[in-house]
């Protein structure tokens, strides 16, 4: 059994205080049992175009990944952190999620693969592309004596693909630190991280930031673990909070033997079908 603790953290024009305070909530939610704890998206910094450069820092050398790096050690935890600005070597700048070990080492680094471009006339447009370079990598680790979990950022979850193929590395949670707008959170959020959840029969995760209605950029909140079957495990409405789910793995492989989809599939129609619409 696992238990996950997903941060819903407020986050504010002070970087500094936006570190400590996830580290308030880190210890918060170690105390109380969890050993993997997930950020959301951009936990350090407000989101937006006019912030990232401002607010990014090299990887694993910065004061963020530092101070995760400290407090995992500290608490013999795994920490998801979220997503930070990252700047590397060359000036490019990533929306970037980090895994860190019991011991305070880096286990990954996610690049948001899909860049947030999207153009809703009369209601939201919003380019990450304007400042943001998109990740060219599928990211994973395995959580010991436990099994593999699969990484994306916000928006990648709008791609069954990513999520299928993650699937086929045999991974059995999915981890989405995201910050759906209010335009489209109440029409998208619990909805695609429910089809991801249950098109591949495994657990999903998806991390916002605490809604703040006076920031430039206001998140949906309400985030929530899914669990195999499609259906809610736990779930939080807007304001900063942690939700704790248990993860039991015999859940998963039962659900998978009683409705075995993945040993049904007809990849011999299914990759003809797609051969043939090119």
């Amino acid at each position: 059994m696992l238990r996950l603790a997903a941060i819903q953290l407020k986050t504010s024009l002070n970087k500094h205080l936006n570190i400590t305070r996830a580290q308030d909530l880190i210890r918060e939610a170690a105390k109380n049992g969890s050993s993997l704890i997930i950020l959301p998206e951009c936990f350090n910094s407000p989101y937006g175009n006019k912030y990232f450069p401002e607010y990014a820092e090299p990887i694993p050398d910065g004061p963020t990944c530092q101070s995760l790096s400290s407090v995992a050690k500290e608490l013999s935890v795994h920490i998801i952190g979220g997503s930070i600005p990252e700047r590397d070597k060359d000036g490019k700048l990533y929306n970037t999620c980090t895994v860190w070990s019991p011991d305070g080492a880096i286990l990954a680094k996610h690049r948001k693969i899909h860049l947030f471009d999207i153009d809703l006339p009369g209601v939201f447009k919003f380019q990450e592309s304007e400042t943001l370079s998109p990740g060219n990598s599928l990211t994973t680790f395995n959580l010991p004596n436990w099994g593999r979990i699969g990484l994306g950022i916000c928006y990648d979850v709008r791609f069954p693909e990513l999520a299928m193929s993650y699937s086929d590395m045999d991974c059995r949670l999915l981890v989405y630190p995201g910050a759906f707008s209010m335009a489209t959170g109440p029409v998208s959020w619990e909805l695609l991280g429910r089809a991801r959840a249950a098109d591949n029969q495994l657990f999903v995760a998806m991390v916002s930031p605490a809604r703040d209605t006076e920031s430039d950029y206001v998140s949906w909140g309400h985030s929530m673990v899914v669990g195999p079957d499609g259906q809610i495990l736990s779930d939080c409405k807007d304001n900063e909070t942690i939700i704790y789910t248990e993860l039991n793995m015999e859940l998963l492989d039962s659900y998978r033997n009683s409705v075995p989809v993945r040993k049904q599939k007809r990849w011999d129609l299914y990759n003809n079908s797609y051969k043939e619409t090119q």
